[in-house]
């Protein structure tokens, strides 16, 4: 299923599948966003297929946002009731001299945070806050609590990678099917939103 986003600043098309096998298609003239998208792509088993014009000559603030927007949003929508998911993923992943915590809780209730180096400087037309403005905006739409730890690192690149890798094989964890659960919703109350 195709979903999309207009604005005056961008124009998106997404196809998302969370029972991928970790396919991705990307043609949004952010090449470095495209390394990152990749990884949540190949470490979540999500196939994702993204088309993305934005106003990059101002800079490419709106288009990583709006991406996250719609991403997060498809995401919840295919959750549907989340019965049978486990809702709850968490990894921690080593990147060369880097370790970084990603955990993740799909209970319908929005939280962010992040702990670690102040992400800073560019890669290409990208800036690096960028990317904690996705996954701040993804989390929201997505209604998740998403805590991010960057236990220690130095090289802004591996960083970087670290992060959307964990956070693409938390968030595998946490929409996984749990074959011991026999499809109840994973919350006492009955109902997840």
């Amino acid at each position: 299923m195709k979903e999309e986003r207009k604005t005056s600043e961008t124009d998106i098309k997404l196809s998302l599948n969370i029972r991928g096998t970790g396919n991705y298609k990307f043609d949004t003239q952010i090449p470095f966003f495209e390394h990152m998208l990749s990884h949540v792509s190949k470490h979540g088993l999500l196939d994702i297929d993204l088309w993305l014009r934005g106003d990059i000559e101002i800079d490419c603030h709106h288009s990583v946002e709006d991406t996250a927007i719609l991403l997060g949003a498809t995401l919840h929508k295919q959750l549907g009731d989340k019965a049978g998911i486990r809702r709850y993923g968490h990894y921690t992943l080593p990147m060369d001299e880097v370790l970084t915590t990603v955990a993740v809780d799909l209970g319908g209730r929005y939280y962010y945070k992040y702990t670690g180096p102040e992400l800073v400087g560019k890669f290409g037309i990208y800036d690096a806050e960028l990317s904690l403005e996705f996954l701040q905006k993804f989390a929201l739409n997505a209604k998740m609590n998403l805590h991010i730890h960057v236990h220690y690192g130095e090289n802004r690149h591996h960083i970087h990678e670290s992060i959307f890798k964990a956070f693409g094989k938390a968030l595998r964890m946490a929409i996984e099917l749990d074959p011991a659960a026999g499809g109840a919703i994973p919350s006492t109350k009955g109902v997840l939103e």
